[in-house]
């Protein structure tokens, strides 16, 4: 099995699995206690408008899926503020629309159109030179963000309501942590894909939750976590020769369950999802 760690793509593979879990790891953290999963979700897959749109007009799909998602973001977070429309009602619109423009443009796509699953569902193996330097760039930002407004950023996760009363600059700090949120799910779509990206974003942090309850842990926590379940994942995939997306999911999973059994219910009931 050890000789497939001298290959490139697999050496790749991993440098992303760090770089998205800790990325992960402190966006998804933010994700699970503000309860955006949802919002998340719509996001994820009005990227999908973004990719056909690439496909169609001739320029990376990728770009395409990042500037459907920071819109998407942007909007969202415009349309909840507003009281013409409720939260769930804009994020439905979103996806949907979102996603009816990608299959209408992949559909329209001229000459021959890539594995379009790539981009639903994954593949980590593809990761390229590029993808990586993306990553890169992007946890240094999020990093960066977090460090130096961390404790603004857990008092909004915790209690918006108290830091609005007390003039803090809320709403610029929201809009900013949604288009770090779309950038996210864009950087981590080579790996996990559309369908899949959102877990990537979530089970690492519930799993951290059933064992921390600090927001500085969870987020160390759940990039640990995030990182075994790509090691495992990979290895897995490499194993049964299956999709590695849907195995590092599955690996996650079972993490959670088995964490889930071990830890004592009192102590899920007092914090734990």
């Amino acid at each position: 099995m050890m000789e497939i760690l001298q290959y490139a793509f697999f050496q790749h593979a991993l440098l992303a699995s760090l770089l998205a879990s800790v990325l992960c790891g402190f966006v998804g953290t933010y994700i699970v206690t503000r309860r955006l999963v949802f919002i998340s979700g719509g996001i994820t897959h009005a990227s999908f408008g973004g990719i056909g749109l690439g496909l169609f007009a001739g320029f990376s799909p990728i770009l395409g899926a990042a500037l459907f998602s920071v819109c998407s973001a942007c909007g969202v977070q415009w349309l909840s503020q507003q009281k013409s429309m409720r939260e769930d009602s804009a994020i439905a619109t979103v996806w949907t629309v979102g996603m009816a423009l990608g299959i209408i443009f992949t559909f329209l796509a001229p000459g021959f159109t890539p594995d379009i699953t790539t981009y639903l569902f994954g593949n980590i193996l593809t990761v390229t030179t590029a993808d990586l330097w993306m990553l890169a760039i992007l946890c240094l930002v999020v990093v960066a963000y977090f460090v130096c407004n961390i404790h603004l950023i857990i008092h909004i996760a915790f209690d918006r309501e108290f830091v609005l009363s007390q003039h803090l600059p809320v709403f610029r700090v929201e809009y900013f942590l949604m288009v770090l949120i779309a950038l996210t799910i864009v950087a981590t779509l080579r790996m996990v894909g559309i369908v899949l990206v959102i877990s990537l974003l979530t089970l690492p942090q519930m799993t951290a939750n059933l064992l921390v309850l600090s927001f500085r842990g969870i987020i160390l926590y759940s990039t640990l976590i995030g990182f075994l379940s790509c090691l495992g994942g990979l290895f897995v995939s490499y194993l049964l020769n299956i999709p590695s997306g849907a195995c590092i999911i599955l690996v996650s999973i079972t993490l959670y369950a088995t964490v889930r059994i071990i830890v004592p219910k009192s102590r899920i009931r007092h914090g734990a999802p």
